[in-house]
């Protein structure tokens, strides 16, 4: 689907992400995961969705990736605390609603003692999807699906600003969850060489 943000269509709002990607959030140089494994870049999302721009840009091209039947979106704190932001407000903006929720990574101590926050605005068995900044193995993912479908929702997508490649959509795959992504890194490279040639 093609839509206008000033007068950029989703091509060029790709490629305009993928240039603020490389400016604030991907530094090349080696470095260690949470995972545990070595890589040769780190790809921080939040200092790119923090950003106005950049979080406009994320909220427009993560909703497009959304399928059919989504109600609303939610990820683990705190990487896809502005990302469930932007896709909301974009959703509202762009006639479809959905609401957003937050998974905690520990149970709330007192009153509800729940891993979301901003359950009251779905009822059980809404298809949701999750979104997540960088994936790589997968493994914050597998927890937060098991606490959305705990929290009695359905998970209907995964999510992704980049898809490092590494495993975790392969990982998500055999659960039965597929992962939609805005990039992967050669992508984002791709992308961001071709709008620099604009």
């Amino acid at each position: 689907m093609s839509f206008a943000c000033g007068e950029l269509d989703a091509g060029a709002m790709r490629g305009r992400l993928a240039a603020l990607l490389l400016e604030k959030s991907y530094r090349a140089g080696e470095v260690t995961l949470t995972s545990g494994r070595k890589s040769d870049y780190y790809f921080d999302c939040k200092q790119t969705a923090l950003y106005p721009e950049g979080a406009w840009l994320i909220g427009n091209l993560l909703f497009d990736l959304l399928p059919e039947g989504i109600v609303g979106v939610g990820g683990m704190t705190l990487g896809a605390d502005p990302l469930v932001t932007a896709v909301s407000l974009v959703s509202h903006v762009r006639g479809r609603p959905m609401p957003a929720f937050i998974v905690r990574k520990a149970a709330k101590g007192h009153g509800t003692n729940q891993f979301l926050e901003g359950l009251s605005n779905f009822r059980p068995g809404d298809k949701v999807a999750l979104l997540e900044d960088v994936v790589t193995t997968g493994g914050t993912l597998m927890t937060v699906i098991d606490r959305v479908q705990d929290a009695g929702l359905a998970v209907g997508a995964v999510v992704t600003v980049l898809d490092r490649e590494e495993g975790g959509g392969e990982r998500l795959a055999e659960r039965g969850f597929p992962l939609l992504s805005i990039f992967t890194r050669h992508a984002l490279l791709a992308a961001a060489g071709n709008q620099q040639g604009t």
